[in-house]
């Protein structure tokens, strides 16, 4: 498996490609190009333009996280299909310019929400955390009503945009889940051919959280939705990101049991760990067993027992040691991640004579 790491760029990052390239073990960044609207194309000449950045460190840019998928698409509107080919033409870009797997994501209108980015934490950190009672109340379609006075929002529900967000919520609410499914699949069906072409494996992203909020339809959540998912369409170019974080905040999850399951269409693994206090309250926590629900022994031996093979990335990480840095990707407590997902690899490989 390759360790690669998040990194926002053209000035959109507090953590440097010199840094990152400090990191012990780190093959890589997994990358993305904000600037770039939803629904148009990523022509060659500015990823060739980020690929060139990447590379003067000595790094690779093989995973794209991500090309966010147009919301008439999702919505199943006649105007999808100009999205499409877009999205389309950008996997073939992708690809020509050495780009492995691209970790997309389907959730309508929000791509995740927490109820706070900077939860003090009782070591003196600052964590992401989600409270369900209080992420109820921030509902777009209740906070388009009011001022948002008390900044109460999340990195992307600026004032201006929660009117949009709450009509979005609406239409959805007259959707079903079947309809949304089928949705799904019209893409899926579209731009996997493309994908095989290019190279390209399409990673979906669960929904985080893995559970019902505003009304929205939450599909990548459990086992059983995965299975529904990937029977989708059979081509292995179809597959998972699978975040740990995000299919773990359910706590009725068996991650080492579903990594084990899925395996073969698991493209990309996004690894942290979170702590619950209540069945749909938790903060996100260090990576480590011990400070979380999530045994990432168990999670790394069924991956490297399962033969995986792919990118993976320490996730979310807390604010430590003072960084002000972008909530959940600052440069420390990810790196501390990454050299004990290292450590735990490399000791589990060991053991069993795995090279």
């Amino acid at each position: 498996m390759k360790m690669v790491f998040r990194w926002f760029p053209f000035g959109e990052d507090s953590v440097t490609l010199a840094q990152i390239r400090q990191i012990p073990g780190m093959t890589g960044v997994v990358s993305c190009i904000p600037q770039i609207p939803v629904g148009e194309v990523w022509d060659e000449d500015i990823i060739r333009k980020l690929n060139s950045e990447i590379a003067a460190y000595g790094l690779e840019n093989e995973v794209i996280e991500s090309v966010n998928i147009h919301e008439d698409i999702k919505k199943g509107l006649p105007t999808r299909d100009r999205y499409i080919e877009n999205y389309i033409k950008t996997i073939r870009n992708l690809g020509k310019n050495g780009v492995r797997c691209l970790c997309y994501n389907f959730m309508p209108v929000m791509d995740w929400a927490r109820s706070e980015l900077a939860r003090p934490q009782k070591d003196g950190s600052f964590a992401m955390s989600y409270r369900h009672e209080k992420a109820l109340e921030m509902n777009p379609a209740i906070l388009a009503e009011k001022m948002l006075s008390d900044g109460f929002y999340m990195p992307g529900w600026e004032p201006d945009r929660i009117a949009a967000m709450a009509a979005d919520i609406e239409f959805y609410h007259n959707m079903t889940q079947d309809e949304y499914w089928k949705n799904m699949k019209y893409f899926l069906d579209a731009v996997i051919p493309e994908a095989e072409a290019s190279d390209v494996k399409m990673a979906i992203h669960p929904d985080d959280p893995p559970w019902e909020l505003y009304g929205l339809p939450k599909v990548i959540t459990n086992a059983e939705n995965i299975r529904k998912f990937l029977s989708l369409n059979e081509s292995p170019y179809n597959g998972l990101t699978f975040c740990t974080g995000s299919l773990g905040s359910n706590v009725h999850n068996d991650l080492p049991a579903m990594i084990r399951e899925f395996a073969p269409r698991i493209h990309f693994a996004h690894v942290r760990n979170v702590f619950h206090f209540a069945e749909q309250d938790f903060d996100e926590s260090a990576h480590l067993s011990a400070c979380g629900d999530q045994d990432m022994y168990e999670i790394m031996l069924a991956l490297i027992e399962s033969g995986f093979e792919g990118y993976i990335r320490p996730d979310h990480g807390r604010m430590i040691w003072g960084e002000q840095a972008r909530a959940g990707y600052g440069l420390y407590d990810r790196a501390l991640g990454s050299q004990y997902l290292l450590g735990l690899e490399e000791a589990i490989k060991k053991s069993r004579g795995i090279k």
